[in-house]
């Protein structure tokens, strides 16, 4: 049971690293000397790097605060876990902890989603997508996995 706790452990701190990192780093999208994000679109500039904040899209907005729930929740859940592995009597489900991580995967898809179908058309043209963006996918299913786990997993007797 410890090796399981453990492995739980250290899946969910990855999932909450991965989630801060593709929420906060500057690279959704790449396009030669440009970068975009949540937060702001920089461009290079003979040796410098000029950012402006990034427009102020309804579906951005809306990708931006899906995101930060998707920590928030992360980070909750994670703090839910560790409150119930001590109060949650034997035999018990870890349900509270389990719907905030299911949360979380379903704030984090629904907002890679969004990012996917509704950046610009000009960001569209020659761009790739970057690091940020593919640890946002990467996160939705760690996130759900742990969430079924959690579902699963019962405090031993």
């Amino acid at each position: 049971m410890l090796v399981v706790l453990v492995g739980i452990v250290i899946l969910h701190l990855t999932e909450i690293i991965i989630l801060i990192i593709s929420t906060s780093v500057n690279a959704w999208t790449t396009s030669g000397t440009r970068s975009y994000d949540l937060w702001f679109d920089c461009q290079t500039d003979n040796g410098g790097y000029r950012c402006q904040g990034a427009n102020d899209a309804d579906w951005l907005q809306a990708v931006q605060a899906l995101m930060v729930l998707a920590t928030l929740f992360c980070m909750l859940s994670f703090i839910f876990f560790l409150c119930q592995l001590f109060t949650l009597a034997k035999g018990g489900r870890f349900l509270f902890t389990a719907i905030f991580q299911v949360l979380s995967s379903l704030f984090v898809m629904s907002g890679a989603i969004i990012y996917t179908v509704m950046s610009p058309d000009e960001q569209k043209a020659e761009h790739s997508y970057g690091y940020a963006f593919v640890l946002a996918w990467l996160a939705f299913p760690l996130t759900l996995i742990s969430g079924l786990i959690y579902i699963i997993l019962r405090k031993k007797e």
